[in-house]
């Protein structure tokens, strides 16, 4: 079986460095691109985000993007923000995002205890069975850095909890999503991304 020939949108964030850095040592090369053809041609693509809603979107719509990815077919994986950007809309800056998947990213609100953003470790509590989240479960923990969340839904695989429980990972057709930084959470992190490069 030929290795995936992986696409990570080029939409900004500090991040695309160490979770290219993460990939290779999966032994996957993978390509920085915001060509539309490019990423039409992947087997699969990663959506990283780090940042505000509204400036990536921006982004996406000026590289035509924002048309582009919702009518993929392959694999398609978003991280932190870019998961968030699969969704309908964020309340960050009021900002619609791509559509693909029915909700609204929420703020968290400040509590004694709970600081926003949220940064920390916290477990994943497997809703579903999805090829995600295979060979994970609830004792597993995940590296999270966010100040907005998507609710429980239909489209959550896993969740877990700071105040009140939000979706970690989802699954939606061929659409896939991770709250945390995989490329930041250890083991954990690596068969997450290991599991995405195994779906087709």
């Amino acid at each position: 079986m030929s290795a995936p020939d992986v696409v990570v949108v080029a939409n900004g964030g500090a991040n695309i460095a160490s979770l290219q850095f993460a990939l290779e040592r999966l032994g996957v090369l993978a390509v920085l691109s915001a060509h539309p053809e490019r990423i039409r041609a992947a087997s699969h693509v990663i959506l990283p985000g780090v940042g505000a809603a509204a400036d990536a979107m921006m982004r996406l719509r000026r590289d035509g993007l924002n048309e582009l990815i919702p009518a993929l077919r392959q694999p398609v994986l978003g991280i932190c923000l870019g998961m968030q950007l699969l969704f309908e809309a964020s309340d960050e800056g009021a900002t619609d995002c791509l559509g693909i998947i029915p909700g609204r990213a929420i703020r968290f609100s400040d509590a004694p205890g709970r600081p926003v953003p949220h940064i920390g470790w916290n477990t994943l509590d497997v809703t579903r069975p999805s090829a995600l989240m295979t060979g994970l479960g609830s004792e597993d923990y995940a590296y999270f850095v966010h100040s907005y969340a998507l609710p429980v839904s239909s489209a959550t695989v896993a969740s877990t909890d700071y105040g009140t429980p939000f979706s970690a990972c989802v699954e939606w057709r061929n659409f896939y999503g991770a709250q945390f930084h995989p490329e930041r959470s250890a083991a954990v992190g690596a068969r997450i991304l290991k599991n995405f490069l195994a779906i087709h």
